[in-house]
């Protein structure tokens, strides 16, 4: 298997449009920024604890709520409950949709997809139409390729 370099990720051009990607999601997911970045990390963990979640969010701006709201709207599930006795805590992963949301990033990074602007077009609000129009270059890019 062939490892990858920093100039095959270069020639990607993956993080070329990260921003407007990033801001898409979070719009049409009603997330912010660090919420859906700290879901990008706990999901390349895969099985988390909440120790780790804690540790996640040292990088990011304090929300003392921020837990309880991604578990409340479903972005993070209980995998393994705990039992008091074998088990001494819960064990998490994110959920389906967040995998379904990060997995669209990525086909939308490589250039397999488009992003829609059905949300964003309907939204009379100055920073969603700069948003939208960010949007449709982004979409009209040929320089986004899904070849390694």
């Amino acid at each position: 298997m062939r490892r990858l370099t920093s100039k095959d990720l270069k020639e990607l051009n993956l993080l070329k449009n990260y921003r407007i990607i990033r801001k898409w999601a979070c719009k049409t997911s009603d997330l912010n920024d660090a919420d859906l970045e700290l879901l990008i990390y706990l999901d390349a963990i895969d099985h988390f604890t909440k120790q780790d979640f804690k540790q996640g969010t040292y990088s990011y701006s304090w929300d003392n709520r921020r837990w309880n709201r991604l578990l409340k709207q479903g972005w993070i599930t209980v995998w393994r409950e705990r039992n008091r006795t074998t088990q001494k805590y819960h064990i998490y992963k994110v959920s389906y949709k967040c995998k379904q949301l990060i997995s669209r990033m990525y086909r939308i990074m490589l250039g397999e997809e488009d992003m829609p602007l059905r949300k964003l077009e309907s939204n009379n609000k100055y920073s969603f139409k700069v948003t939208a129009k960010a949007i449709s270059f982004v979409n009209r890019d040929k320089t986004r390729t899904n070849a390694i």
